[in-house]
């Protein structure tokens, strides 16, 4: 069996930290969530990986992956170019995949348990296909699955107005080579795309049979601010820990740090868990890092009370403010406006105006 990541996106969502760089090399918990996926697919058994690249970020995808020999895994680019929607990008694959089977994985998702008991679930029968899903309060936002009690899937919509179910297809796939005939013959949806939920209610309509997986745990999409600020919290709450840095004497730490070759913090510094401190990031005295926070390589954090937030890397944070609820892309600088504010209100104000100062 073969992996198809998808890593086309533009990232529109994530503007305007995507503006310089791809959303699937977004760090959460100090890790692009593109690695994520990889290594879920390794978990499972898949080292033949085929990754679908748009036109942008295709090289910091490509610099970041390689040849996928330091993640364990063989990997082969596929080009989709303009993103015409998942069943295209599944499509523009066919070459890699041949005649195998093979997992088809979005790369923004993040997923708690991984994707071998989805696996399993397609390779117990005869099945064209395998969805994973999860209910979710929102059905109408989401593709939909209808299914029946052993599991098996016996129709599907695109973000209904009148949803069958709660059970939301979250972006991870398994498919045979018969789904390429599926998208041979279909037609672009009123978005101008071609949509996967039509492939798989095509799989369907000719008779074949799609099993399906409630995934155990969470899954997050990570397409918005709020969402790395979520899986960035429910990662660091399961991490695992390194101690590769230096808490000097006198400094207060509590909870569970992540902290990095070279990473230190000073003597009056407060560092509150769970926390990740990249390679190389310096936390100064006086300063504090709360809850659920990744500081990326190479960054100092001075002064500032930083709490709930990610930062990408290589940031110099010197404010006396408080920054909680932010993500931070890389090489930023935040520092004091202390001296260069006006000493009273500027202001411009429309006539008819009542204001409150």
């Amino acid at each position: 069996m073969k992996g198809l990541i998808l890593a086309g996106g533009t990232g529109s969502r994530l503007r305007p930290i995507t503006h310089t760089g791809p959303k699937q090399l977004i760090p959460v918990a100090n890790k692009p969530v593109l690695e994520y996926a990889v290594e879920d697919l390794r978990a499972a058994g898949i080292t033949d990986i085929g990754v679908v690249l748009g036109h942008k970020g295709r090289e910091g995808i490509q610099s970041f992956l390689g040849d996928g020999s330091e993640y364990g895994v063989d990997i082969t680019y596929v080009v989709q170019g303009n993103p015409l929607g998942l069943a295209h990008a599944a499509g523009c694959a066919r070459e890699f995949v041949g005649d195998d089977d093979f997992v088809m994985y979005l790369g923004d998702n993040l997923l708690n348990q991984g994707v071998g008991r989805l696996v399993e679930n397609f390779e117990s029968g005869d099945y064209a296909a395998a969805i994973a899903l999860q209910h979710v309060d929102d059905p109408g936002a989401f593709g939909i699955a209808e299914v029946d009690a052993a599991g098996e899937v016996r129709r599907l919509v695109e973000k209904p107005d009148d949803p069958p179910s709660d059970l939301a297809l979250i972006g991870v796939y398994v498919f045979s080579p018969a789904v390429f005939d599926a998208v041979a013959d279909l037609e672009p949806s009123w978005r101008g795309e071609l949509e996967i939920t039509d492939a798989l209610q095509s799989l369907l309509d000719d008779g074949l049979a799609i099993s399906s997986h409630v995934v155990d745990g969470w899954w997050k999409d990570t397409g918005k601010p709020g969402d790395i600020l979520e899986a960035n919290r429910l990662v660091l709450a399961d991490l695992d820990p390194a101690d590769d840095g230096t808490v000097e004497e006198g400094a207060e730490t509590k909870g569970r740090i992540d902290l990095r070759e070279g990473a230190t913090v000073e003597s009056d510094a407060v560092v509150r868990g769970p926390v990740s401190l990249g390679e190389g990031v310096t936390v100064r005295d006086g300063a504090y890092v709360g809850p659920y926070t990744s500081v990326g390589a190479d960054s100092t954090v001075a002064n500032a009370h930083v709490e709930n937030t990610v930062i990408i890397g290589g940031a110099e944070i010197d404010a006396s403010g408080r920054i909680v609820d932010s993500l931070i892309g890389s090489d930023v600088s935040i520092t004091s406006a202390d001296g260069l504010l006006p000493e009273g209100q500027r202001l411009v104000v429309g006539e008819n105006s009542d204001i409150k100062l």
